[in-house]
């Protein structure tokens, strides 16, 4: 199991809290070269359970997310609450953009370590809400971001600058630094070639737009001959595949791995970023058609021409057209220098913080 066992009372104990589908596999690959005893908490919001059980993890579900926007606004601070009864005793915590963690450690004296790469703040309809979790969460004793990430969304908010400790890459390349494809991946699947398709997430404060891109992208696809992986992001995500049958536009009943989907799929199209990050950080296509102003990390894969990206069905779909499809075998090596950054930088501050 990645989670060690509290039995080296030389080490400090290491809290790390699971919030979103995109933390399992990047605490993964920081906890494995950490090689410290972790005690591990995780939240029911979509894949996160199931993809921090595929990881490897021992965990407590501490909490959940609801498809309700005001249930989902009013179960941060429900969560906040169950954290902070329920914190494990530990000498420093670990979290990506979470300030439901930070401020429970905070409540226990714990120090603690927060990870994000989103430097953009997004005013919908409650920007007290918005403004309320940045300034929380920059109360983390450290931060780790990449170089591309623009530090004021931090320090415009209280974080201290000598706090802010950046990397060279992206954390995308943490989660694919050991990663190992399964050959038997493509048996759970209906077909052998396909593109991955996961919509706009719909509903967050982040996304403003009425309507969905998928349901016309999915033609698109479709009409050009491609099969597909449809990965709904909330349970009314799923009628833009219902139209279609499985053997064309698949619906996988279990969370599948975002990383084994990336490896074997022709190509990644997502309405957010992970998924575009991951397949860029494999050197597999990627197509972004997130609605609004991208993530500093986001426009400089896209400068790169690692990542595609339009709200152009169109232009998506010469995009495609213009694939080749063949095999792409990853190159690692990128990936495995930015995990020991971030896992040297990480180290570094627990020997800080717990004076060890």
């Amino acid at each position: 199991m990645t989670a060690a066992t509290p039995d080296a009372p030389d080490q400090p104990t290491v809290w790390v809290d699971l919030a979103s589908p995109s933390h399992p596999f990047f605490f993964k690959g920081i906890v494995d070269g950490l090689d410290r005893p972790t005690v591990v908490t995780a939240r029911e919001k979509t894949e996160t359970v199931a993809l921090a059980r595929e990881a490897g993890f021992d965990f407590s579900v501490i909490g959940r997310d609801y498809d309700n926007e005001l249930a989902r606004t009013l179960g941060v601070p429900l969560r906040t609450v169950q954290l902070s009864l329920s914190a494990p005793d530990a000498a420093v915590s670990l979290s990506a953009r979470n300030a439901m963690c930070v401020l429970a450690s905070k409540a226990h004296g714990i120090p603690s370590i927060h990870y994000t790469d989103n430097d953009i703040t997004y005013y919908q309809d409650a920007p007290f809400v918005e403004d309320a979790f940045n300034y929380f969460r920059a109360m983390a004793t450290h931060h780790v971001v990449p170089a591309a990430f623009k530090t004021a969304e931090l320090t415009d908010y209280g974080a201290a600058p000598e706090s802010v400790h950046t990397y060279d890459g992206y954390k995308e390349e943490v989660a694919i630094a050991d990663f190992d494809p399964d050959e038997s991946f493509l048996e759970k699947l209906p077909f052998e070639a396909f593109v991955v398709v996961r919509p706009e997430a719909m509903g967050a404060a982040y996304i403003d737009i009425e309507e969905s891109l998928v349901p016309r992208l999915l033609d698109r696809v479709v009409d050009a001959g491609f099969n597909v992986v449809y990965l709904p992001r909330r349970p009314r995500d799923r009628r833009y595949a219902d139209r279609y049958p499985d053997d064309r536009v698949f619906v996988p009943d279990q969370p599948l791995q975002g990383l084994q989907l990336a490896w074997y799929a022709q190509c990644v199209l997502t309405g957010s970023g992970t998924m575009a990050r991951e397949a860029a950080a494999m050197g597999k296509p990627a197509v972004s058609f997130f609605p609004h102003t991208m993530l500093s990390v986001d426009q400089q894969l896209v400068r790169e021409d690692r990542v595609f990206h339009s709200r152009n069905v169109s232009d998506i779909a010469d995009y495609l057209s213009g694939l080749d499809g063949g095999d792409i075998e990853p190159d690692l090596a990128r990936a495995r220098e930015v995990h020991d950054q971030v896992v040297d930088i990480t180290d570094g501050i627990i020997e800080e913080v717990t004076n060890r």
